[in-house]
C-alpha cells in the first residue's frame, strides 16, 4: 500500500522528473532548478545530484543528442511504462483506458495524440494533482505508482546498459517510490 502523505510530501521532486524527462530545454540546466524541486535533505538527492553533474559534462546539442538517442531510438528505454511488459497487446489498451481514467478524475486532460502511460505525463500527474482527502487516492494512485514501478524497473536496467546519465535519474524516481510505500507489520507474530 502506499503511504499517500509521504507521496504528498514528496510530490515537488516529481516536478524536476517532468523537466528532465521531456525533450531537453538549455533552462532545465539552470542551477536554480535543482534547488526549486530538491533539498540536500531529501533521500534522493544523491542520485539526482549525481545525474545532474554528469549532464553538466556535455554540451547542450549533445544532451539533446543523448535524449533522442536513450528515449526514441532504443525500444529498451522507452518512456512508455506499458510498453516492455504488454507492448502492443490488447492489456496494454485497456491498461492506457484505465491510467487515462484516473487522470480524468482528477481533472487532469490529456493531449489526444499522446499515450497516458508516458512517463513524463505520470510525473506530471504527480506533480500537479491533490488528491489529499480523496477516497479514491489509494486505489488510484496505486495504479499509477504500479505502472511507473513496473515500467522503470524495466527502463533502469536498459539505462544501466547503456551506462546513461539518466540511469541515476530513474533511481531516484524508483527510490521515491519505495519511500512511500507502508511497510504492513506481520500479521502473524512468532514468539
Amino acid at each position: 500500500m502506499i503511504n499517500l502523505e509521504k507521496l504528498y510530501e514528496r510530490k515537488r521532486v516529481f516536478g524536476f522528473f517532468v523537466q528532465h524527462l521531456t525533450y531537453p530545454d538549455k533552462l532545465d540546466y539552470h542551477p536554480s532548478v535543482l534547488e526549486e524541486y530538491i533539498d540536500s535533505s531529501n533521500p534522493v538527492y544523491e542520485y539526482i545530484k549525481r545525474f545532474w553533474d554528469r549532464m553538466h559534462q556535455y554540451s547542450m546539442e549533445e544532451i539533446e543528442e543523448m535524449y533522442v538517442h536513450t528515449f526514441d531510438f532504443q525500444k529498451k528505454s522507452t518512456l512508455y511504462m506499458t510498453y516492455s511488459k504488454l507492448e502492443e497487446a490488447k492489456e496494454r489498451g485497456q491498461m492506457l483506458a484505465n491510467i487515462k481514467s484516473v487522470y480524468q478524475t482528477y481533472g487532469l486532460h490529456m493531449a489526444n495524440d499522446e499515450l497516458s502511460d508516458y512517463l513524463p505525463l505520470m510525473c506530471e500527474f504527480l506533480y500537479a494533482v491533490d488528491w489529499r482527502g480523496d477516497p479514491r487516492a489509494q486505489e488510484s494512485l496505486g495504479l499509477i505508482l504500479a505502472v511507473m514501478e513496473d515500467g522503470t524497473y524495466h527502463l533502469l536496467k536498459a539505462l544501466q546498459q547503456f551506462d546513461s546519465p539518466y540511469y541515476d535519474l530513474i533511481k531516484a524516481l524508483r527510490e521515491t517510490f519505495k519511500a512511500c510505500v507502508r511497510q504492513e507489520a506481520s500479521i502473524h507474530e512468532h514468539g
